[in-house]
């Protein structure tokens, strides 16, 4: 009677135990292929050992681990894709002992036998045609960059160009006639004692001698449209002359402090002038009305301002950021964005070219000029007209001499229309002072003590001009 299954089959403790070999549970499937791997094969080679096992690639190194595994690779791609040579396939410069008549070769021959008869190439492996290719290739760019861009034209082209260089030569030469000949004119529109300053300028492109003129006159129609009103403080209910002064001089010290360029101060105090004219303006609101316009005129003129925080600290935070920049766009909406202001200092520099640009006379003239920021009453005179008066006091102070022809043509400005902006300046430096941080500015030695030595001038002067300074301001106003 033969053994029943149960005692010949094993027990299995773990069946997910892979590396149980005693315990694995022995199925039909693998008794057979126990079976087959016992019966003896015959000996394989070692090439179809090899090609057997399925191929790796290795993106990093091109599969180029042997010439055999190329071979299968080779016949594989032709197939494929009609004739293409992988690159394992193609032999370098260094594999000499390959011979020619591989498969790479008739796989080639094979892509190749609709074309032509190619000229003899020299050289081993499959990139010899391509190195000769890219050096004649390489040569011909060579002798192309060689060859200059003119010969490349053709005659007709360069017939042209050489016109047109002769026509620019002859262009660049008329030019220069006319402009001697507008020289000659300007010259021969000054008087016979007026000296012509500009044209040791004409070789100065910064001084535009050649338009200088007509840019003055240009300012002088400018100055008539940003002139505010004289009258505005008529209906200001709550504001009265003399507050203007105290903030303009609060002004000078703001500006001293931040040390900015004179044509920022000028320019606010014609902002703030000129909204005065078009707005009423309640007193708790001035100071940041100055605030304000000193800021935009920052901006405009200067190249670094400073940040409207500098400006809320400066007014002892009594405004934030907001209610300053909220104040900006409505002087701003108020003056139409109209910035274009002629600049005093303009005119001061014009004049002091007739005067040799002496530096003392100029910063007396500075300082003058800075009385009809503060004084009211100068808001009834043109800023040329003011810098011709300033111009005018600081020579007959430091004794310069007299208003010659040439200073009054250079100044747009005679002697006797000089005289009432002159007399104004000498009632208000011959009075007590009354704008400490103004003065304070021009005593120092950098403005060369300016505001002592005028202030001294005027008082001995005042008399002999005619001028009573124990009457009040505005009883001398206009």
């Amino acid at each position: 009677m033969p053994p029943s299954r149960v005692t010949t089959r094993r027990t299995v403790t773990n069946e997910n135990d892979e590396n149980g070999t005693a315990s694995m549970r022995l199925t039909r499937s693998k008794a057979a292929a126990s079976n087959e791997n016992d019966v003896k094969k015959p000996l394989q080679s070692k090439k179809t050992a090899v090609n057997t096992q399925p191929l790796r690639r290795r993106a990093a190194l091109g599969d180029v681990s042997n010439v055999a595994k190329g071979e299968v690779m080779e016949g594989k791609k032709a197939t494929a894709k009609g004739g293409l040579v992988s690159k394992a396939a193609q032999p370098t410069g260094v594999q000499k002992n390959l011979s020619r008549t591989n498969s790479t070769r008739s796989i080639l021959g094979t892509k190749d036998t609709n074309k032509k008869a190619e000229v003899k190439r020299t050289g081993s492996g499959v990139m010899a045609g391509k190195r000769k290719t890219s050096a004649t290739s390489s040569n011909a760019l060579s002798i192309k960059e060689e060859t200059p861009a003119e010969d490349e034209q053709p005659s007709r082209k360069k017939i042209h160009l050489e016109a047109q260089e002769q026509k620019a030569i002859e262009e660049s030469k008329e030019n220069k006639a006319e402009q001697e000949i507008e020289a000659k004119e300007l010259v021969k529109q000054l008087p016979d004692d007026v000296d012509d300053l500009d044209r040791e300028d004409l070789d100065d492109p910064l001084m535009v001698a050649e338009y200088v003129v007509e840019i003055f006159e240009y300012l002088k129609k400018l100055e008539v449209a940003t002139q505010p009103n004289a009258d505005y403080m008529d209906h200001q209910e709550d504001l009265e002359w003399k507050m203007r002064g105290i903030l303009v001089d609060w002004l000078i010290e703001v500006h001293t402090r931040f040390h900015l360029l004179p044509e920022t101060l000028f320019l606010a105090v014609n902002i703030i002038d000129r909204f005065l004219s078009t707005k009423v303006v309640q007193l708790d609101r001035l100071q940041l009305v100055g605030v304000t316009a000193m800021f935009i005129a920052s901006k405009y003129e200067e190249v670094l301002s400073p940040n409207v925080a500098n400006f809320r600290h400066v007014a002892d935070d009594g405004f934030t950021e907001e209610e300053i920049l909220s104040a900006e766009r409505y002087v701003l909406s108020a003056l139409n964005y109209d910035l274009s202001y002629p600049n005093p200092m303009n005119f001061l520099r014009r004049i002091s070219k007739a005067d040799n640009y002496d530096i003392q006379t100029r910063t007396l003239g500075k300082y003058l000029m800075e009385i009809s920021l503060l004084d009211h009453r100068f808001m009834n005179y043109l800023p040329s007209h003011v810098a011709a008066g300033a111009m005018y006091l600081a020579r007959t102070i430091l004794e310069k001499g007299e208003w010659d022809p040439t200073l009054a043509h250079y100044a747009g400005y005679t002697e006797e229309e000089i005289e009432p902006v002159f007399k104004l300046m000498v009632d208000y430096l011959a009075r007590p002072v009354t704008h400490e941080a103004f003065f304070k500015k021009y005593a120092s030695k950098k403005f060369l003590k300016a505001s002592i030595l005028t202030r001294q001038w005027a008082k001995k002067n005042a008399a002999l001009l005619g001028i009573d300074v124990s009457l009040p301001l505005d009883t001398t106003s206009r």
